[in-house]
Parts: C-alpha cells; structure tokens; sequence
C-alpha cells in the first residue's frame, strides 16, 4: 500500500477516536514535506478545525499524538500551525528497499488486459528539407512521451505522417527541374535530404528574384506573390501530380525516395522509430471523401469559385478552407483522412499530436470537423503544444536555408563532448572503440537531456555549450552519476565485498541517505504525473535530483571503507538501486547511460 494511502486511512482512524467523527480518505489533505522543515509528509489541518472545534495547533498535536502512539511506522511529529509534519520511520524505508525496490523493473507498469491503447503522433516532416533543431524537439518529446506512456501502463502506437504532397514539395522538385542537371545524391555525396533541401532554398532565391523584379515594373507584392512565374509553375506541377501524370509523379517518387533515406539515417542516429508510418499520398483522398459527403450532408459548404469550406463562428472560430477551388487539398484535408485511418487500424482510446503551438489553431479545427462529421473519438484527440526552440542567435528559417540542420547538430554535439572529455580526463584508460562510443552517448544524452528537461508548452533557447558541462542540471552530469556508481561496484567486485545486498529494518539511516530513499520512493509518482502531463521534463529533473542527491551523499560518506558491515551492505545497495533507477528514467527520455566515463 502506497504511504499516502497507509497514513490517509490512518488519519480517518484518528479522527474517529479522537474526535468521535466520521471522515473519508479524500477529505484528508496531505502533501510532501518542505525541504526546510522536518519530517516527510504533511497533513493539512484546517479542514479538520470544523470537527475538533479546535485550534489549528492543537488540532495537529492531538491527531499526530494518537498517529505516534498507534501507528507504528510514524516514528515522531512536529507542528507548525496548521500543519502536522509526519517523520516516517527508518524500517519503513528500508522495508520498501527491500521489498520493492530491488526490482529492476521498479516504477514501471506493464499493460494489463483492457488497458488503454494510445496513439502518438510526432515527426510530421515535409520531404522538400532536411531534419532540423525543431524537429529534433518534436522526435524527442514524441518518443518520450511514447516510452512514459509504456511505463505507466498503456499499450502505444507510434506514428509518424509524412507529408509528400502538396506546393512546398513541388518548388524543390521544380526547382531541381530547372537547375539540377540530373544530379542525385549518389552524384554528389550528398544525403538525400540535404540535397532536396538545397532545391527548395533554390527555389525560394529565385522566387524573390522575380518578385523583386515584379515589383520594379510597378506591381504589388502581394500580386507579384501570386503571379511570378515559378509559383504558377509550381501551381501546375501540384495540379499535374494529382492528376497521376507519369512523368512528374515519376519525379516526386525519386525525389522522397532520396529524402527518405536520408530521414531514416538521422532516425537511428536519434534514436527513434516508429510502429506505423503514414503518408499524405495516401491519406488525402480518404479526407477528401469525407470532406465531399460532409457537403452532400450540408455539414461544409461551397462558394461560387468552387471552393469548399467550413463554418465555425457558432463555435467561436472562423471559416476554414477545406478544398481549394481548383479542387487540391489543403493541410486538414489530409488531417481529416489521417485520422480516419489511424481510428480505423488501431481503434485507439486517445490520439495525441506532437505539434508545435503555431499549430494550436488548427487542432481545435480539427477536432470540431471531426465531430461535425459525426465520428465519436474526435474529442479524444488531444494537441500536445509545444514551444518553438531557438539558438541564441534567434530563430531559424528553412526556405532561406538559415536552420540548425539535425545532423549537423548531432555531429558538432558528439564533436564537443570529445574536446570536453578528453580535456578533463575522463576517459583515461578506455579503448579508441570504447571512447568513441562514450563520446556518442555522452553528446547525444547532452543534446536530448538539455531539450527535454525543459516543460513542453515553454519556448527554449538550445545552447550547446551549456548543454555538455559536466556539472549542473545536465544529461553528462547525470551520465556520470550513474559512471561514478557503477565503478564503486567493480571495486565492491574486486575486494570480493557481499554484493547480496541487506537492509535489516533495525539498521538507523541518516539524513541524506533518507532523502535518497524518498526520491526512490516517489519514482512511481513521478512517472504517473508524466504520464498525465505528457512531461518527458517531469523525469529529467526528477533523474537530476536523484543524481545530485546522491553525489552529495557520495562525497559525505564512505561506501567501501566502511567498517560496519550492514551500513557498507545497505550503502552498496543504496547505490545499485540508485544507479538502476537513473538508468531507468533516463531510458524514458531515450539517453543511453554508460557504465564507464
């Protein structure tokens, strides 16, 4: 039984012996313990003030008095005014170190019969460009959330939406047209999606070109936008390709045959995947059915040019365009048809969309659509929001080619955790092999601790340097901590000292090895608030406290050199949890711990 429960049915007992009243278990308020007061959990008095017609003082002296006398694991109390702090006693800690903790997979929840299936939704690139900084947040918030999802009991699908259509993939298939001399990637030596890439920065230059020139002849730049000669190519092509015209539709399979190799290289250097991959191709016809059958219903409407749309003012929002006039489709035409498919194949409880806030707009659309249209899931769709990141410098600009390419990026991270290492000696005495695999975890866990220790509705400013000190709220801090235990393990090895681990109840543990044991405690917690808060940043701070905690305790106390027996038993155990446990919620942000660093 979980210790707030444990104390909260004691305080119902309490109450009805002290003060001859009936109280439920969700009346009683508890909370941690502040860190600069004594004790580990709180009881707040007031609302019990109206049953012991007394003050907030005596109150909590009388309920902690019985709680001391009658509950065994309730070793003292002290008051401070309307607050009962509660000290729980050694044997129950050691206890649950014991008995629950020792099990490696300690926190964690596999999925039971009937548990609920949830679907993630992150990634979404556009094959006309490279991965970037922000997508290297949308990868790692989508795969975390996944994994914390797992490990709070949920059965979960990983998607990802491609989108492989529409203009902004037809400028880099037009402008490598124009300008590529039939150059590929095996020409070059280029990845595939950085080649891409490059034609629609190509496209975007040359565009601006004519604008400009458009403009010189005494046009507005809102028409020049609209009538330079490339966009109305680009608008042809688009037309053409939905029209399966071979020789474009050709062209589009070879060019995101390139970008898609490309993708999956930066996937597995990222580290993540996917169970189900979507395409826009495929999904826009089916929302395009649904979009034509919503306007035989007369959910949508039509105007005079053709064009479909959507009436939202009743709900607070606006119109919104559905199909064009020319009958292509637009973002949510796709959205509508995704959803569809995904419902269909997986028949999930909840659909999370792993988008940045710019979108937050259009996932309330979204929805309602879904709802207009008649499907019952769509108010199970939720819109995990994400702010924007941005380097010190400011922010990035895919057409105008100024963004943080993700390759790149992980490149210059594993290049500077190098510098970083191998100036502070850490890696002395490993293998070229094993160092350069060190190098890897240590810049990559940097990368991906550094994003996902910040909350996901917050803008971020990544700054590499920042991100790989050793000391600090940072993944090679944390990395180390986790070194740092494994070696007093070898050496536990090497001086054949017990590695079965004891923790007699009797034993009396300190302060600081208290509040380690409290932080293994709340470990569950920790994952379930994740869990509900789509919070990777809720474990990532959580796994730096543990590891700062427990260096603070490392420094203070002898481990192998000490002499008692059962105090150097349970400190060794004390540590191989600890080290488990980081290892575990570091797991659940997709960074890799190394046992030597």
């Amino acid at each position: 039984m979980k210790l707030s429960v444990y104390i909260s049915k004691a305080i119902v007992t309490a109450v009805k012996e002290v003060y001859n009243s009936e109280i439920t278990v969700s009346e009683v308020q508890l909370q941690t313990t502040r860190k600069e007061f004594e004790g580990d959990i709180t009881l707040v008095v007031f609302p019990m003030l109206k049953i012991s017609r007394k003050s907030p003082e005596v109150t909590a002296q009388e309920i902690g008095n019985y709680l001391q006398q009658n509950i065994d694991i309730v070793e003292k109390y002290n008051v401070l005014k309307g607050f009962l702090n509660l000290s729980i006693s050694s044997a129950f800690y050691l206890d649950f170190l014991k008995n629950d903790a020792v099990d490696p997979s300690f926190g964690t929840i596999k999925p039971a019969a009937g548990a609920k299936t949830v679907m993630v939704e992150y990634t979404s690139p556009n094959t006309n460009k490279p991965l970037h900084l922000g997508h290297i947040r949308n990868n790692l918030l989508g795969w975390s959330v996944c994994e914390i999802l797992k490990a709070n009991g949920n059965h979960v699908v990983k998607t990802n939406i491609v989108n492989d259509r529409g203009i902004h993939i037809c400028k880099s298939m037009l402008a490598w047209q124009k300008w590529g001399n039939g150059e590929t990637p095996g020409s070059t030596g280029k990845k595939g999606d950085h080649l891409v890439g490059d034609y629609y920065v190509k496209f975007d230059f040359e565009y601006k070109k004519q604008i400009a020139e458009l403009k010189a002849n005494g046009v507005s730049e809102e028409e020049a936008a609209k009538t330079a000669p490339l966009i109305l190519e680009a608008q042809e092509m688009l037309r053409k390709w939905e029209a399966k015209n071979p020789e474009i539709f050709k062209l589009w399979e070879t060019m995101n045959g390139w970008v898609y190799s490309g993708f999956d290289i930066t996937y597995n250097r990222l580290g993540v995947g996917f169970d189900k991959i979507y395409f826009e191709s495929d999904t826009y016809m089916v929302g395009r059915t649904s979009v034509l059958a919503g306007l035989d219903k007369g959910v949508f409407y039509q105007k005079p040019d053709n064009s479909i749309w959507v009436d939202l003012t009743k709900d607070g929002l606006d119109e919104k365009l559905l199909l064009r006039s020319d009958g292509t489709s637009v973002y949510m035409t796709q959205d509508i048809g995704t959803a569809q498919l995904r419902q269909m194949d997986y028949s999930t409880d909840k659909m999370v969309y792993v988008v940045g806030n710019e979108q937050n707009y259009h996932f309330k659309v979204l929805a309602l659509i879904l709802d207009k249209l008649g499907f019952s899931w769509a108010k199970d769709l939720f819109h995990l929001s994400y702010g924007m990141v941005e380097l010190p410098e400011g922010k990035m600009k895919s057409r105008e080619g100024t963004v943080v390419d993700a390759d790149e990026l992980m490149d210059e991270m594993i290049a500077t955790a190098k510098n970083m290492a191998d100036e502070l000696g850490k890696l002395e005495g490993l293998s070229t092999e094993e160092k350069e695999n060190t190098y890897r975890i240590i810049g990559l866990g940097a990368l991906k601790y550094f994003i996902l220790k910040v909350d996901p509705a917050k803008n971020m400013t990544f700054n590499p340097k920042e991100s790989i000190d050793f000391n600090g709220n940072t993944g090679p801090f944390i990395q180390y901590t986790h070194a740092r235990i494994c070696s007093v393990m070898r050496k536990a090895a090497e001086s054949a000292i017990n590695a079965e681990f004891q923790f007699p109840s009797k034993l009396e543990i300190n302060d600081k090895e208290k509040t380690i044991i409290k932080l293994l405690y709340s470990y569950p917690d920790v994952i379930s608030e994740a869990a509900a808060n789509f919070s990777p940043a809720l474990i990532a701070n959580y796994a730096f406290e543990l590891a700062k905690e427990y260096n603070q305790f490392y420094h203070e106390y002898s481990i192998l050199k000490e002499e008692n027996h059962d105090i150097r038993s349970f400190r060794l155990g004390l540590s191989k949890i600890s080290s488990t446990v980081i290892k575990s919620a570091m797991q659940l942000l997709g960074i890799e711990v190394p046992d030597r660093m």
